[in-house]
């Protein structure tokens, strides 16, 4: 099964979902079964470097709330980390921009060591969303990029170019053509579409149909005729 993603690391939903995702595919022992494609979505492309307000402050203006009702709304994203086990902090996250975050997975990507990307990823959630650290702050990408498992040389020159650019602009306009305008959104084997962070529950269902549906194509042998001779 090959599931393909488009995600932000600045994205609540897309941490919370891929977190209920894979805890769904370690739960049907489908680990050796599932290929992951990840793709770059930069949920502000025009993002600043460097922190201009708070999350709750984001959330009002974004959504026209007061303060009190977008402290809520960001309270009740952190307690659904919270609730899978993510020491989730997101009203105190920095903002910044994550373009340079989401060039050093597609140089992880390139690779080609799943384990790799897989760690790199988890280390850039986890860097936003619970030590809350600046992702646009080449330190901080370094030292994730390093602990992940990445050279520190090529790292740096990573981060001193604009090497792999062209891979996440090109990530993002497939997103465009395929009309995704908003992550995380998962495609199943090419034909399923989950846009949105489902429940654990929901993803197991998905995931356990998906696989059936799987099994009876490879285990049935449909009548057919073929070069002028039925099969009886």
């Amino acid at each position: 099964m090959k599931i393909t993603y488009w995600s932000d690391f600045a994205c609540p939903y897309c941490y919370i979902g891929n977190t209920r995702l894979k805890k769904a595919i370690q739960e049907l022992n489908l680990e050796n079964d599932v290929e992951f494609e990840i793709h770059a979505f930069e949920l502000d492309k025009n993002a600043p470097k460097d922190v201009e307000s708070t999350t709750v402050e984001r959330f009002a203006i974004k959504y026209g709330l007061s303060i009190e009702d977008a402290q809520k709304q960001v309270n009740q994203i952190s307690s659904l980390g919270i609730g899978e086990g993510i020491d989730f902090k997101y009203e105190s996250t920095l903002y910044t921009n994550t373009r340079d975050a989401h060039r050093l997975m597609k140089f992880a990507e390139s690779k080609n060591d799943f384990e790799l990307t897989e760690k790199l990823s988890n280390l850039l959630f986890d860097a936003y969303f619970v030590k809350n650290l600046k992702l646009a702050n080449h330190d901080v990408l370094v030292d994730v990029a390093v602990d992940a498992g990445l050279n520190k040389d090529e790292v740096l020159e990573i981060l001193s170019t604009n090497l792999y650019d062209g891979d996440v602009e090109e990530d993002e306009n497939i997103a465009l053509k395929s009309g995704i305008h908003a992550v995380p959104f998962y495609l199943l084997d090419g034909k399923y579409s989950i846009p949105g962070a489902l429940s654990y529950d929901d993803f197991k269902k998905v995931l356990a149909q998906i696989r059936a549906e799987s099994e009876v194509d490879e285990n049935t042998e449909a009548d057919n005729c073929e070069n002028g001779v039925c099969k009886l």
